[in-house]
């Protein structure tokens, strides 16, 4: 008899009593209507039978107890073998779907042609940690307007570090503001050590991240609760020549040389200048720039101070008669 759920409820139940019974009346006979072919207990019966709790005498007329503990390793033992068994089976199963996905997630029907739309920031994740995952040669990010809290960096750098250990190449791209946060200085210290390369500029780019050259994830228009999958060649590589673009002309993120620090200040105060000329209200600028509004705000008063003025018509009007316009490339006179 195959032991199953449906057999240990019963031997729970009443196998159980009915042993316990045995062993007290010193055995039970063979004669007992209750253990008979239609008997309430024939079940339970049967069962201690099948596995060796009672033997019948030598006579037939009665059954006896055996010792459980006699008994025990020769029922359970294979049940354990056959749960280790079933558990490594299913490890190779498991193994062997995963070798499916991985060509599936890198076929254009996995997201349902060369453009598609995923939704939800969980499924979103999900989505980017198989792709990180399946990475093999390259994996090119932006990201502005850094925000990432203290848990979503350490998952995200755990996944990239090993990938970087699998011997995939990592660029990352960050607004100049992002060397603000300590967080961000921290993830950015442990990608680099594991051989990633990351920069930052001053303007405004959008989020980007193209894997292996061959998919790239950008923001919905609806705002980041929804993304495009972009598997077309030709988009694809449209991409990533905006981001070599942006590459070229950003600066090493670990470098902290007093000159690059001076040319980092320079390209925030024409970034802000330009905003102003602009007319663009401070929140839009904040984007900009990758900065909170207060900072923002920080900036143009520096501006003020620096021209000497008390308004921002005044400081819109001081610089265009000095023909100042955010775009100069030599540094700010003091």
């Amino acid at each position: 008899m195959p032991l199953g759920q449906h057999e240990r409820g019963v031997f729970e139940k009443q196998a159980t009593p009915l042993y316990e019974e045995i062993v007290t009346s010193g055995g039970i006979s063979a004669a007992d209507e209750r253990i008979a072919g239609d008997g309430e207990l024939h079940e339970a019966f049967e069962l201690l039978v099948d596995v060796g709790l009672v033997l019948k005498s030598e006579d037939g007329a009665s059954w006896r107890a055996v010792d459980p503990a006699a008994v025990q390793a020769r029922v359970v033992a294979p049940l354990g073998q056959q749960g280790a068994e079933l558990i490594a089976e299913s490890a190779h199963w498991a193994q062997a779907f995963s070798t499916l996905s991985h060509v599936w997630r890198r076929s254009p029907s996995a997201v349902g042609g060369p453009f598609a739309e995923i939704r939800g920031l969980t499924t979103i994740g999900n989505f980017l940690a198989s792709l990180v995952s399946d990475a093999e040669d390259e994996l090119l990010t932006a990201q502005p307007q850094d925000r990432r809290g203290v848990k979503q960096l350490g998952e995200v750098g755990a996944r990239e570090i090993a990938a970087l250990e699998r011997g995939v190449k990592m660029r990352t791209l960050y607004q100049h503001a992002a060397r603000r946060g300590a967080d961000t200085r921290k993830y950015v210290a442990a990608v680099t050590a594991a051989g990633a390369e990351v920069r930052t500029l001053d303007e405004f780019f959008n989020r980007l991240i193209v894997v292996d050259r061959r998919i790239a994830i950008i923001p919905s228009h609806e705002g980041l609760s929804a993304a495009m999958v972009i598997s077309e060649p030709s988009m694809v590589g449209y991409l990533v020549d905006m981001f070599e673009r942006h590459w070229e002309r950003a600066r090493p993120f670990t470098s902290s040389e007093t000159s690059l620090m001076r040319d980092i200040a320079a390209e925030q105060r024409a970034m802000t200048i330009r905003m102003l000329l602009e007319g663009r209200a401070d929140p839009a600028g904040a984007k900009r720039l990758g900065v909170s509004p207060r900072t923002y705000a920080g900036y143009v008063a520096d501006l003020k101070n620096e021209f000497e003025v008390e308004t921002r018509f005044q400081l819109g009007y001081e610089m265009g008669k000095r023909g100042i316009s955010g775009r100069e490339t030599d540094e700010p006179t003091p």
